[in-house]
């Protein structure tokens, strides 16, 4: 047994809100009390730390990354630049160093932070006209390639937009290097595949990164090489992450074949829900919309399933014990995903199924008439504070007076909604202290849009804030019994701060950073 003292504790359970010290037996808190009660347990002091005053949070959860694009991101071009030819001018150095016919893959780009607008194929061209490039934009619902990469995937002025996908076109017919949603693809599937090994190596590498952020649990987004590298890692021993993994809806029948469930798996790797896409992104204007989007009246995104298509796929999903893990950005898309779930939730009343924690990913504009209705089908709210201050700009120019519906937790908090929150990273930074700051000041660390931030109406608590990375993360993955409190039976895992973040002024929460986090009862890195 090994016990921590002198600590300022914040539980997360409402039992027991705060405590001075906590017993730790193999990888489970045995007990959480006083210094006294706790230190009198321990036969052997030389297990007993001193804490020094020092504060104590249970592990944070990521709900929403995509793990294996994270970890090979960390060896792209990084394009998250204010200008385009901030961007150019790293893409040309990447290449000079490459031999001619390798690809150049970057990651970040966002056109609606550059003056200049999107980039063009004949500007990537200019630049590195020996080599392939497939850059993703910061939404990872768009791609910014050259003329060689269009070549490879033969993709000419000819190309028909491939279903659920657009290639963008110059006035002169041509292709102009950008690809969105699923149009995507046609390039990407030419770019040769890392190995497992090698996905395997990066997760292990960024893994690392995560833990020193204080994140112990994530819910991961990839595909299925994903899977298996996280498999050899967890085998191999080398997997300090617990990892939800998603099944992506292509692999619905396989799944169903092999008699996967959610939540089947251990406390290190379990199976999470079915992954699938209801829209693309605010980014390139790809949301579903109901009505069209500010300064583009003729554009109202890409509605890529409808109610019945997802209502059919989630019937056969939910009753092979299968959770539905639906993303949806804009307010159509929203509407359709509810109507959907209302269904499900029907077929599994009429089959007499247990409610299964079903999820939208992102809600980020919902309409007023559909936002009290994840709450009322006990859909969880999977959301990302980030994202707020990452769009708002955005969101501002194209969405109007809708953004006062926009990233919307409080909205979703007051009606009943479980929480959940994560990163979406690599489309932004997985560092949780950014998110938590983003969610209680609705502000950029330069303090705008303003002193109240933006639509702070929708801002939330720091507590509440705190639950959706730990308690209610936690339910929507049915670990609540294991995870997200520091509460006796619950795995020991805990991070270590140096500052009591309630002690904090709310804009310093973004400079806070453990001291150390522990995963199983052991200090990763060791204390």
């Amino acid at each position: 047994m090994q016990a921590l003292y002198n600590a300022n504790i914040i539980t997360q359970d409402h039992v027991r809100p705060r405590a001075q010290a906590l017993l730790i037996y193999q990888n489970r808190i045995l007990a959480v009390g006083d210094n006294q009660s706790i230190l009198s347990s321990v036969g052997d002091k030389s297990s007993a730390q001193d804490l020094s005053g020092y504060t104590i949070l249970p592990g944070l959860t990521d709900s929403h990354i995509h793990l294996q694009q994270f970890a090979l991101g960390l060896q792209k071009v990084d394009c998250e630049t204010n200008n385009k030819e901030e961007c150019l001018q790293r893409v040309a150095d990447r290449a000079a160093n490459l031999p001619p016919g390798e690809w150049l893959l970057g990651h970040g780009w966002n056109q609606n932070d550059w003056d200049a607008g999107f980039g063009t194929a004949a500007e990537l061209d200019r630049i590195a006209p020996h080599n392939p490039i497939y850059l993703t934009a910061k939404s990872l619902h768009a791609a910014w390639v050259n003329s060689l990469a269009l070549r490879k995937a033969n993709i000419s002025a000819v190309t028909s937009d491939p279903t659920g996908g657009r290639i963008g076109h110059s006035s002169d017919g041509e292709p102009d290097g950008i690809l969105y949603e699923n149009a995507m693809e046609l390039v990407a599937q030419r770019i040769p595949e890392p190995s497992v090994d090698q996905i395997a190596a990066a997760i292990g590498n960024a893994q690392s990164i995560l833990l020193q952020y204080g994140i112990t649990s994530v819910h991961d987004f990839d595909r299925s090489k994903c899977f298996q590298a996280l498999q050899l890692l967890h085998e191999s021993g080398r997997l300090s992450l617990r990892v939800v993994k998603s099944i992506p809806l292509e692999d619905l029948s396989h799944a169903i074949a092999l008699g996967l469930r959610s939540g089947f798996g251990d406390e290190y790797l379990r199976i999470g829900g079915i992954k699938a896409f209801s829209d693309g992104a605010l980014g390139p204007r790809t949301a579903a919309m109901l009505q069209p989007f500010d300064e583009e009246p003729d554009n109202r995104g890409m509605l890529l399933l409808d109610r019945e298509e997802l209502a059919e796929i989630g019937r056969r999903a939910a009753g092979n014990g299968l959770s539905m893990v639906v993303h949806a950005i804009g307010d159509r898309a929203n509407h359709e995903v509810l109507a959907a779930f209302t269904q499900i939730r029907e077929y599994e009343r009429e089959i007499d199924l247990k409610p299964l924690r079903h999820r939208i990913e992102h809600v980020q504009l919902i309409h007023s008439e559909d936002a009290h209705r994840l709450a009322e089908l006990n859909i969880i709210a999977s959301m990302q504070p980030i994202h707020a201050i990452s769009d708002m700009l955005m969101a501002d120019q194209y969405w109007g007076k809708r953004s006062s519906l926009a990233y919307a937790w409080r909205t979703q908090f007051n009606h009943g909604a479980i929480l959940a929150f994560g990163s979406d990273a690599p489309v932004e930074s997985p560092n949780p202290f950014w998110g938590l700051h983003a969610a209680v000041t609705r502000q950029r660390a330069d303090l705008t849009p303003s002193p109240d931030g933006w639509y702070p109406e929708q801002k939330l608590s720091l507590s509440e804030a705190l639950h959706a990375y730990t308690t209610g993360a936690a339910y929507a993955s049915g670990q609540e019994y294991q995870l997200g409190k520091i509460a006796p039976g619950y795995l020991a895992d805990l991070i270590m701060l140096d500052k009591d973040p309630y002690s904090l002024d709310l804009n310093e929460l973004r400079d806070l950073r453990p001291v150390s986090t522990m995963v199983s009862g052991q200090w990763v890195p060791e204390y």
